[in-house]
């Protein structure tokens, strides 16, 4: 009997009783009307309907919509449509599902499960902007209906999450503070970045069940992300008070401390953590990897890092554990301790290279390039072939000036990979460093030919071009990379230099270098160029002005104070020319024009 029951509830639908619509007019009414149908076409009616409920029930879709279609044929109610619609979205037939469900609500605009089937169509088909408006049709037909205003919010989420809070919360005011509701409010705000609103709907979630420590876990970080610090703490302690032994609220509350950059109050935290048998490994190392990447910008941090990692290793012997050890003993110039930390390293982990390079991208990207020729240097020993150990330990040697050195590490990288920009430009730039001129344009052109709009790439070959004298090549290149950025410091500031040391188009260079000094008002080569531009112009006060900048900011170097030394000179100043001159010779005593100065006492 149960089986049937959903058959039964729908032919009371369809041809339903005094207590619901007449769907079948009464004998009176037919006889009024003429040719309407005979009782006995009604009965076969019926009887297709019954017989298509009783398919529809064993899931005998097909053959459900037969049989509606014959009771169709003979008594065409809105009912048999929202059947057959009905079916037809079973068997995932959406058009016809559309048409018949649309025909159902034609034909009776008040029912409001033919609008729920006609919503669903819609829905199926990723129509949701059609299926918003059904749905808010039935709101209007019956405002008290719950069950449509979950519907509508579910499909606001994706495209229109505003909405969906305004609706969620219409159903709050309905049946009051429900869990489901609530979470997905929480949830939306948190997606709009709204973590206050989100923290609101989460507290109000937790006066429902007061005890659910994870939901205290969460409100702390809707109230972190907030930046609502003391809240956050206030609610991850009030989670340690009822739970001291919980590693993840401790972890929490650790956070908490390093978003208020309370780096050490957050380490007393990571030393519970540490103390716990239960946490792995893998968190451990993370904790005291989190140190030790914050020690490379603060380096009061330096030995709560060594201390994590050290009560890491009287537990385990790990490999990870031995290079941030090693790192560590680098940062404390201790190389000895360093070399034997990543031997362990090596030993126990002879197969993996990843750590070398995380580890060595990781001080170069810090700009920490001696220490990372020191790391690459021993990885290079264990994994010669690989790309990116070469390349890294490349970049870090020609960073550190050492381009003979660094130009091995690049070209093997440019072998093992023709076709990555960065070991191609790179190798560009360290054989222009080398004077390697032609051999550096054939790589930078290769990388060009890849990355045509590379900036940097540019840059480097116009500074090869303006070496080389190739005026023409030169002016090219610079006005390439101008026409994609015409605000790059560094292209407008040495395509104005390369102008004035022509002394040609000395007005736009001087407004270039105007444009790299907005950008960069303290940078020492940049102060440097609107300075000899000025001594180009014949305008030797305000020459001296910013070459003396140029060099109290950047220290003394050869070019900039022989740019002095010549602009003392010109204003009358030569026996203190002559001493700068000496100054600069003795910097760079491969210049031979400065030493003729030096020798004739004046330009």
């Amino acid at each position: 009997m149960l089986k049937y029951i959903p058959v039964i509830a729908s032919i009371i639908f369809i041809f339903g009783c005094s207590s619901q619509k007449q769907i079948i007019k009464s004998n009176s009414e037919a006889d009024q009307q003429g040719n309407k149908i005979t009782r006995k076409l009604k009965d076969e009616a019926l009887s297709h309907f019954i017989d298509g409920s009783v398919d529809e029930a064993k899931e005998d879709f097909a053959a459900a919509i037969l049989e509606y279609q014959d009771a169709l044929s003979i008594d065409p109610k809105p009912g048999i449509y929202y059947a057959l619609g009905k079916n037809y979205l079973y068997l995932n037939k959406l058009p016809l599902a559309l048409a018949n469900a649309k025909k159902a609500v034609e034909l009776d605009s008040s029912e409001v499960e033919y609008y729920n089937l006609l919503s669903d169509v819609y829905v199926t088909a990723n129509e949701f902007d059609s299926a918003a408006v059904v749905l808010n049709k039935i709101i209007s037909l019956d405002s008290s209906d719950v069950g449509s205003y979950y519907r509508l919010a579910r499909i606001y989420e994706n495209q229109k999450p505003l909405k969906a809070i305004e609706t969620y919360n219409k159903i709050t005011s309905i049946i009051g503070p429900d869990w489901s509701v609530l979470i997905h409010v929480a949830e939306l705000h948190a997606s709009l970045g709204d973590y206050k609103d989100a923290a609101a709907s989460i507290k109000t979630l937790l006066t429902l069940d007061p005890s659910n420590t994870s939901l205290e876990k969460l409100l702390s970080e809707y109230y972190l992300k907030a930046n609502m610090y003391d809240d956050a703490m206030k609610t991850i302690n009030d989670v340690i008070t009822s739970v001291p032994d919980d590693s993840d609220a401790r972890e929490r509350k650790a956070q908490i401390y390093i978003a208020m950059n309370k780096w050490k109050d957050a380490a007393s935290e990571y030393s519970f953590i540490l103390s716990q048998p239960k946490v792995s490994l893998d968190q451990k190392i993370r904790i005291g990897a989190s140190y030790f990447n914050r020690s490379l910008s603060d380096s009061t941090l330096l030995p709560v890092a060594k201390r994590i990692f050290e009560t890491i290793d009287k537990d385990t012997a790990n490999w990870q554990v031995k290079m941030y050890l090693g790192a560590i003993a680098i940062n404390e110039k201790n190389d000895s301790a360093a070399i034997n930390n990543f031997k362990e390293a090596t030993s126990l982990a002879n197969w993996n290279v990843e750590a070398w390079v995380r580890l060595g991208g990781l001080y170069f990207d810090n700009h920490k390039y001696e220490e990372s020729v020191k790391v690459m240097s021993e990885a290079i020993k264990s994994f010669p072939e690989d790309f990116r150990v070469n390349l890294i330990l490349g970049l870090a040697l020609s960073q550190s000036g050492k381009s003979a050195d660094a130009e091995t590490y690049l070209k093997k990288a440019v072998e093992l990979d023709s076709t990555d920009v960065n070991a191609l430009s790179a190798y560009g730039y360290t054989l222009s460093q080398l004077k390697q001129n032609d051999e550096a344009v054939i790589y930078l052109n290769k990388a060009l030919a890849i990355s045509p709009n590379d900036i940097n790439l540019l840059g480097t070959l116009g500074l090869i071009y303006d070496t080389e004298q190739k005026w023409r090549e030169c002016d090219s290149i610079y006005n390439k990379a101008l026409a994609i950025d015409s605000s790059n410091a560094l292209i407008n500031n040495n395509y104005a230099y390369s102008l004035s040391e022509r002394g040609i188009n000395l007005d736009e260079a001087l407004r270039m270098s105007q444009i790299a000094l907005k950008a960069e008002p303290n940078n020492s080569a940049y102060l440097d160029t609107m300075g000899w531009i000025y001594f180009k112009l014949g305008k030797y006060s305000e020459a001296e002005e910013y070459v003396q900048k140029s060099l109290k900011i950047g220290g003394d170097k050869s070019d900039e104070l022989e740019h002095l030394g010549d602009i003392e000179f010109k204003l009358g100043n030569k026996d203190k020319a002559k001493e700068i001159w000496q100054k600069a010779y003795d910097l760079d005593k491969s210049n031979l024009k400065l030493k003729s100065k030096i020798e004739k006492g004046e330009l």
